[in-house]
């Protein structure tokens, strides 16, 4: 593989070949860019092209041409359009950490402990950034599968494998704050800087955030998972009437006679023609007057048209208004939970909420406490039930 020898070379290659990259960026998923196209693209000059697959930014198989791997990854991650989620990069900052908060605390010299300092406050940064990232990039290729892959049980596979994710990242998050609040404490309490701690404190925000976004990942994977098996049984469904009407034994060998009178779906009455009135927001457009007017010639009408006056604004409607909205305080709950003595659940339904809520509205609250605070709380085997769903004991510690 060709060695640059510094930062200005490699991006005089960049700026060589940027029309063809910007090109072969925009088909990379096709896997058939050609030779000749790439040539063609560049007028027919073999050698800026030769000169590109010399240095390695695109790699030569056959006839067909590539993004090299790395350059390839770097744009991706750059314009935001990766579809790899890497959770080991977690794990390797959390393991680059340990060894470094380790020479610190071993190494005498100032100057060096500063250089090891250094470095742990890098890593902390990125940390967050990069489980904020995986969760972005989580949620589009679910979103995605869902959307366009056309294979039934490849999109199912697909989807539990994200949900699979989903767990690991959580866990990551997890081990990441146990990491900053309790494995290195001793080096958090003796490293006396003041960016440092604000580092820390934005790290521990960023994981707050990423642990409610996987929230509503876990409900938009459940979702997902439940419309596809709903469809599949109606295609299924669809795919055996077919088959008996095609063989036609769709009427012996079912009640679809019996079925269709005793159905009356209004989808098979017919449609009646009702004349649709345009809004009063659309009459007052001065394009629809001009058109209503030009229908009256036409018609040769001799209803004149009137443009009646408004009426003049009430005062009132320039007032200035407020509204309120009542939200139930999650972290006032869990510490009135911990002076209970109860267990979750039976707080949860005696909780004098400041509005009113549903059961459904409850059932939320009990699921955002055990996810957000569940390093508080003792899980034991037993379980309660309400209104037919059960629900885990569970108590503060």
């Amino acid at each position: 593989m060709y060695n640059f020898h510094s930062i200005k070379e490699l991006l005089n290659a960049l700026v060589l070949g940027k029309e063809l990259l910007g090109e072969m960026f925009g088909k990379r998923k096709s896997f058939d860019y050609r030779y000749d196209q790439a040539i063609e693209l560049n007028n027919y000059d073999e050698n800026k092209v030769d000169a590109l697959i010399e240095k390695g930014i695109i790699i030569r198989n056959g006839r067909y041409l590539e993004i090299e791997d790395q350059l390839l990854s770097f744009f991706e991650q750059i314009l935001d359009v990766n579809e790899e989620i890497n959770i080991s990069l977690i794990n390797e900052h959390i393991t680059l950490l340990r060894e470094n908060i380790d020479y610190y605390l071993s190494e005498d010299s100032e100057h060096r402990k500063y250089k090891y300092l250094k470095t742990v406050k890098a890593s902390l940064r990125k940390m967050g950034f990069i489980c904020l990232r995986n969760i972005l990039d989580l949620n589009r290729n679910i979103d995605n599968t869902f959307k366009t892959e056309p294979n039934y049980r490849i999109k199912v596979k697909k989807l539990e494998n994200y949900d699979q994710r989903r767990i690991d990242i959580k866990q990551l998050i997890t081990q990441t704050e146990h990491f900053i609040t309790e494995d290195e404490l001793t080096f958090f309490s003796t490293a006396k800087d003041e960016e440092l701690t604000r580092i820390t404190t934005e790290l521990r925000l960023q994981l707050q955030e990423a642990r409610h976004n996987l929230i509503e990942t876990e409900k938009q994977i459940i979702d997902f998972l439940n419309q596809v098996k709903h469809q599949s049984k109606i295609i299924e469904k669809i795919r055996q009437v077919k088959y008996l009407k095609d063989q036609f034994e769709l009427e012996s060998k079912t009640d679809i006679l019996h079925l269709l009178s005793t159905e009356n779906p209004v989808i098979f009455e017919n449609r009646p023609n009702t004349s649709v009135k345009l809004s009063l927001d659309l009459l007052q457009e001065d394009s629809v007057y001009e058109t209503i007017k030009a229908l009256g010639k036409k018609i040769k009408s001799n209803t004149k048209l009137k443009v009646s006056i408004a009426e003049a604004i009430d005062s009132t409607f320039f007032d200035d208004t407020e509204e309120t909205d009542v939200f139930i305080d999650l972290e006032k709950m869990k510490n009135n939970f911990s002076a209970s003595g109860y267990h979750l659940m039976e707080f949860v339904m005696q909780y004098n909420y400041p509005k009113e809520v549903s059961f459904e509205d409850m059932v939320t609250c009990y699921c955002q406490i055990i996810s957000l605070y569940e390093n508080e709380f003792n899980f034991t085997d037993k379980y309660v039930t309400h209104k037919g769903t059960e629900f885990s004991v569970v108590y503060p510690r």
